[in-house]
């Protein structure tokens, strides 16, 4: 007969968590961060159909990085969700803090109970009517979730990131100066490898996925719905008119 290997489930849990760990360090960083006129929610993605940024509901975004099959089903059950919770009640009453708290309990209960945890991390992110109303969480893969205030980053070197975001974000920017802090923190890694040689490829329009939480849509484009997707040529307008063009 053969003999079975105790293993506590302290060590259990960390092994999983390192596994999940390693999946996200590999993915591309993603940004989201607050600004005057609404949330922008920015990802290195070159790729123009595999998207790390999503519309959930009215005012509410999702951003992910990891695994895209999982993240993707993770997005379409918030969705659904959203759209389930909003018909049966009010629209109104279709939360950020809500969907993140069914996410929360989706990732602890994978995270604990199944085989392998999810590789990903999550951002949902609900645009209010001033920027203090901002709501912006962070859902990690097993299942903690904390409300971050002003910007949040997430995937590879993603303390580095943050970091980059703490030392330039203030309340009260504009787009383009939000975009250009972003784009200016997701490359610090890059301009970080190349140990200040100069030599590091700046990220372009052609390699951003920019998406933005409107917080007047209604009254600009007579919308309910926040969400906007910004195309390349908008996202090197835009970094242009900053000066990085």
């Amino acid at each position: 007969m053969a003999q079975q290997f105790y293993v506590s489930p302290e060590q259990i849990m960390k092994d999983r968590a390192d596994f999940a760990r390693k999946g996200i360090a590999r993915g591309r960083s993603v940004v989201v961060i607050s600004f005057l006129g609404g949330i922008a929610l920015v990802a290195e993605n070159p790729s123009p159909t595999l998207h790390k940024i999503g519309e959930i509901y009215d005012r509410i975004g999702f951003a992910a990085v990891g695994k895209y099959n999982e993240f993707e089903s993770l997005r379409q059950a918030g969705v659904r969700y959203a759209d389930v919770r909003g018909y049966s009640y009010d629209r109104a009453d279709v939360s950020a803090r809500g969907l993140a708290s069914v996410y929360a309990q989706s990732l602890g209960t994978v995270f604990t109970a199944e085989q392998k945890p999810f590789e990903v991390e999550l951002a949902v992110a609900e645009v209010g009517a001033s920027q203090n109303a901002d709501h912006i969480f962070r859902l990690t893969f097993d299942g903690s979730i904390a409300d971050e205030s002003g910007y949040l980053a997430m995937g590879g070197r993603a303390e580095l990131v943050q970091q980059k975001l703490a030392d330039s974000w203030a309340p009260g920017a504009d787009l383009a100066q939000t975009l250009a802090w972003a784009v200016a923190a997701l490359q610090a890694p890059r301009l970080e490898a190349a140990n200040g040689s100069g030599q590091a490829e700046l990220l372009g329009a052609g390699s951003l996925e920019v998406a933005i939480l409107e917080r007047d849509a209604h009254e600009v484009r007579g919308t309910h719905r926040a969400f906007r997707r910004l195309d390349t040529a908008a996202v090197e307008q835009i970094l242009t008119t900053n000066g990085r063009g």
